[in-house]
């Protein structure tokens, strides 16, 4: 992994080549301030923005991914250029570009610590030459996306939502329950890890060295080190909270899912068109909270992250998108 990035550092920006996709380029942005836990070097938590090339075009999109998840979807980026968008991504500290050795892989106790990075990256876009901001968020990247959008009016003039992760599995209702158990052992251990289903049935289907089409870094999404804790799931349900209690998000949000989930145990080809990670029954439920305008997509055959689906899913999911891109975007 990279050195971590020197506490403090200045506004001026550096772009240097990115070490994961060719042609891309990187600039660090430092976050001396956040705090770190045992283990890590103090000041070292950094978030990493990514570019597809050097401004050209009026408008940007910028990109959250998911969890235990990085930006390596370059089929994304082209797809978002042809649209008109300059296409910019943000690895989030503790992942990806951004983790360092001896860091609590994808760890935060609060998601509004995100914020500060992204209001970064955002600035960054800004002084490029970009006058519109198109902000699209995957899984966890889109609960975050929704909540710093709806913090911060007029940072963006739409919201584009893939498999947001906006309400637990299991019904809402027992949320405060699960909730009130996790305090008290966040008191003894915020950091301590819990017992959840593993996603390896998911990997399986996306990764070129299993039964998917999509090459990744392993050890950046989906590696063992990202394991859920006390804290982080609590912060999670905390955003979950107040998306249920309405964000009011004030431009139009457009927000897509699989047509259907399957929590199956056992490997199946089917498993290749459906949601096997969010229920997407539950998502759809929350999508009215986000605010005014959301348009809800169903995507028949789309995989929890609808850009790695399989055709025609994935053409599906580009074309209607873009459509209403050049509507509201």
């Amino acid at each position: 992994m990279p050195e971590a990035p020197e506490p403090g550092g200045g506004r001026e920006v550096t772009w240097s080549p990115d070490v994961e996709l060719d042609s891309y380029e990187t600039c660090t942005i430092a976050l001396p301030d956040l705090p770190t836990y045992t283990g890590e070097r103090e000041g070292s938590l950094c978030a990493t923005l990514i570019r597809r090339n050097p401004p050209r075009r009026r408008r940007a999109m910028l990109y959250i991914h998911g969890w235990d998840d990085y930006f390596f979807q370059r089929h994304l980026a082209d797809e978002m250029y042809a649209s008109g968008y300059d296409f910019y991504a943000v690895d989030l500290h503790r992942y990806g570009r951004s983790l360092r050795e001896g860091q609590l892989a994808g760890f935060t106790h609060d998601l509004d610590d995100y914020f500060g990075e992204l209001g970064r990256a955002a600035e960054i876009i800004c002084d490029e030459g970009h006058d519109g901001l198109v902000v699209m968020g995957h899984s966890t990247g889109g609960l975050i996306a929704s909540l710093w959008v709806a913090a911060n009016p007029g940072v963006a003039e739409a919201v584009v939502l893939n498999s947001p992760w906006l309400e637990l599995q299991s019904y809402s209702a027992a949320r405060p329950a699960i909730a009130s158990v996790l305090k008290a052992a966040r008191q003894v251990s915020p950091t301590a890890v819990l017992s959840m289903a593993d996603g390896s049935l998911y990997h399986r289907a996306i990764s070129s060295a299993q039964e998917g089409h999509w090459d990744y870094n392993l050890n950046l999404k989906g590696d063992k080190a990202f394991v859920v804790r006390v804290g982080w799931l609590l912060a999670v349900m905390a955003g979950h909270a107040r998306v249920a209690a309405g964000l009011d998000i004030d431009v139009p949000v457009y927000m897509a899912i699989s047509a259907a989930s399957d929590f199956s145990r056992k490997w199946s080809e089917e498993l290749r068109t459906v949601d096997v990670v969010l229920d997407v029954e539950r998502l759809a439920t929350r999508a009215h909270r986000l605010g005014r305008h959301v348009t809800l997509v169903r995507v028949n055959g789309g995989m929890h992250d609808l850009t790695l689906s399989d055709e025609p899913a994935r053409s599906t999911f580009f074309d209607d998108l873009r459509q209403w891109l050049s509507t509201y975007g």
